[in-house]
């Protein structure tokens, strides 16, 4: 039987149950802390990039006449300007989930899957170290 947990039933102060503590150590919190400090240092350069990019697009587009521009050229930049929007608010989204994933070392409670309450395993961490659920949780929810 799976517990349905979710990661907020934890908080500090939560009147809904002890706060599971993180199985890993100060030293492995640390690195966690190191690779998910870099991986939100590469998202922010990479919206940095994207918004030069757009900036210079933008400053491009508004010197082009409109007898100098075929309407499916505009279409098609259209569309990949929309796509550059898109991937600028991928960043951002992994950036929110980086800062939960500091939060949740701060608290002690990095680590824990917040789905079924047990530890995620060291090396899914360190290929997705923003995550909240562990494989088994995650291969539960794509089931449904």
């Amino acid at each position: 039987m799976a517990i349905n947990r979710h990661y907020n039933d934890y908080a500090p102060g939560s009147a809904k149950g002890p706060q599971p503590m993180t199985p890993f150590t100060d030293e492995e919190l640390d690195y966690f802390e190191q690779l998910i400090l870099a991986k939100k240092k590469e998202a922010m350069d990479e919206i940095e990039r994207l918004q030069k990019y757009l900036s210079q697009e933008r400053e491009e587009s508004s010197n082009d006449t409109a007898y100098s521009y075929h309407m499916a050229d505009a279409g098609t930049d259209t569309m990949h300007l929309e796509n550059v929007y898109i991937m600028v608010e991928r960043q951002k989204t992994l950036i929110g989930y980086l800062d939960r994933a500091l939060d949740r070392i701060k608290n002690k409670t990095y680590g824990i899957c917040r789905v079924t309450g047990s530890p995620i395993s060291k090396e899914r961490l360190e290929a997705i170290p923003h995550t909240e659920i562990s494989v088994a949780a995650k291969m539960q929810e794509q089931r449904r």
